[in-house]
């Protein structure tokens, strides 16, 4: 369970502000543009960069996957899925899939590790599609071995199941692998990614997949109230996050592992996973949440530095966790002021 630190929101704000946003959206409207252009140009862009026929855009990457799940098990006849006990669906969706789906799910693997293909073999009964999430976020960004993530999809066709990735992050995980967008997509039958995490968009999530599947995602999203019509705003962000951040995650992906070995030197503090294989990485600290969110309070107070949104409870109440994700909003301050502020922290607090 999360604390939320109110206050404290996420490092150096000024960077994603709604003026900031705002100015950066009307930078890229043309004035001949029609608002109808913006989202049907997005759509054609996400999917030749994953290398599917088509694409639609959603509001929220929960309405996305929950439609591409529904539309797997009625393709396959069945109402029973498969994913990683942590994952978004299962942990923050309030049993969407199955309260508004229909849908039955087969919990797979260690609630603390990564999905193997052992995990896979341990499933004795049919399941429609299995959701893969690339990285995986609750467990601090993990991602599977190349090896292993063909393995695991190789399991699927052999199985006859359906293989959907939670491509949320995808634009971090995609350094990790040094294969294109395309390559890492191909494996999959559909893919979801976000417009607003790692390219720092306003909203919004596209669904990639055949034609055919991409029609019908569309009649679900109708059916739902997720037409897409007038989100033109949210498409320029998009297309400016991948014009101007896409290209960076390399960058961001070596400032994160300079920045998680300079916090694992504090007393107190563990970088897992260490180092991180994604720009996103988790801090845990010896420290109590209440006395951390206590801490991290006053600290934003005196130095005017936020570092994170959350501290996470673990199993030991003595300790607990928060998240970084290493974006354009740490252009503003640098390795060394993270990481006294994780340090005084450590001081007050652990």
């Amino acid at each position: 369970m999360a604390i939320d630190l109110r206050s404290v929101s996420l490092v150096t704000t000024r960077k994603h502000r709604p003026a900031r946003v705002l100015d950066l959206v009307r930078a890229r409207v043309d004035e001949d543009e029609s608002r109808t252009d913006a989202v049907p140009r997005l759509e054609r862009r996400v999917a030749d960069l994953l290398g599917k026929p088509a694409a639609a855009m959603f509001p929220t990457g929960t309405m996305a996957q929950q439609v591409a799940m529904r539309i797997h098990a009625d393709r396959r006849n069945s109402n029973m899925i498969a994913f990683h006990p942590q994952c978004h669906m299962e942990v923050h969706e309030h049993k969407g899939y199955q309260l508004v789906h229909g849908l039955s799910a087969v919990l797979v693997g260690d609630y603390h590790s990564l999905i193997t293909v052992a995990d896979l073999e341990a499933i004795k009964q049919p399941v429609a599609a299995l959701l893969l999430e690339l990285p995986q976020r609750d467990i601090g960004g993990l991602l599977p071995a190349w090896e292993e993530l063909v393995a695991q999809v190789d399991w699927t066709r052999e199985h006859g199941v359906a293989s959907h990735m939670d491509g949320a992050r995808l634009w971090e995980a995609q350094p990790y692998y040094g294969r294109s967008h395309a390559e890492i997509a191909a494996l999959f039958d559909s893919v979801y990614v976000s417009l607003y995490k790692g390219l720092m968009g306003i909203s919004g999530a596209l669904l990639a997949g055949d034609a055919e599947f991409i029609e019908h995602a569309k009649i679900w999203r109708n059916r739902l109230g997720g037409n897409t019509a007038a989100a033109w705003p949210m498409a320029l962000a998009g297309e400016r996050g991948l014009d101007e951040l896409l290209p960076r995650m390399p960058e961001f992906l070596v400032r994160a592992r300079t920045l998680a070995g300079m916090l694992a030197g504090i007393p107190g503090v563990q970088v897992v996973p260490e180092p991180p294989q994604t720009p996103l990485f988790h801090v845990h600290l010896a420290a109590q949440p209440e006395r951390v969110l206590e801490h991290a309070k006053l600290l934003a107070e005196k130095t005017g530095l936020r570092v994170f949104g959350q501290v996470r409870r673990s199993a030991n109440p003595m300790t607990c966790s928060f998240e970084i994700t290493v974006t354009e909003q740490f252009d503003d301050v640098t390795d060394a002021e993270v990481r006294d502020f994780v340090g005084e922290l450590m001081l007050a607090a652990g």
